[in-house]
């Protein structure tokens, strides 16, 4: 979570090095909308989290979460503030919905068709986590660090590092990380 303008910074850095950009510029603000989605999340995050007397930070807030909720909406997204860790991706929009209560960890890559929901509690997802298209995770679950999720899995209960999850329930199919199974850019999680 957020918490100065240092986090903010930091948040920001990471999830353009998950895109492979270095620089956030004009260009990149008009041709792509997922990024400026999840930039004014952060923004909103920040001015949210790091309270200021300056009533102006308020309304700057307000404004943002006005526009990120009507991008949003245009996007199919329906994403709240402080749930998921710096070095978020979204390579694609669409339908993407996870609950308020769910904890995100740095590193993740989510496709669209993905619902992260509540069902007697929220899921917890670790760092350097996968989850394929149109993925269902529901539930008081845990999911480890490294973890691949596949295309439509169904998860409704905990699994633990670096293993492949897939189906409907999802069962371990494979003892690999998502680093040995290349769901990110060669080299990018030694750098993190």
């Amino acid at each position: 979570m957020i918490q100065s303008r240092k986090d903010y910074i930091h948040y920001l850095k990471e999830d353009l090095r998950h895109y492979q950009m270095t620089t956030y510029s004009l260009s990149t603000h008009i041709k792509n909308p997922v990024i400026r989605f999840q930039r004014r999340l952060r923004k909103i995050e920040y001015l949210t989290n790091c309270k200021s007397r300056n009533p102006l930070r308020k309304i700057q807030c307000k404004i943002l979460q006005i526009l990120n909720v009507r991008l949003g909406i245009r996007l199919g997204f329906s994403i709240p503030i402080n749930t998921i860790g710096p070095g978020l991706c979204f390579p694609h929009y669409g339908t993407l919905i996870i609950t308020k209560n769910a904890t995100i960890g740095k590193n993740c890559r989510i496709h669209p068709g993905v619902s992260i929901g509540t069902y007697h509690g929220a899921p917890v997802i670790g760092d350097n986590v996968y989850i394929g298209p149109g993925a269902k995770l529901f539930g008081n679950i845990t999911i480890g660090n490294n973890v691949s999720i596949g295309a439509n899995s169904v998860v409704t209960k905990s699994v633990g590092d670096n293993v492949a999850i897939a189906g409907a329930p999802a069962k371990i199919i494979s003892h690999k990380s998502t680093v040995e199974l290349g769901m990110f850019p060669k080299g990018f999680l030694e750098n993190s």
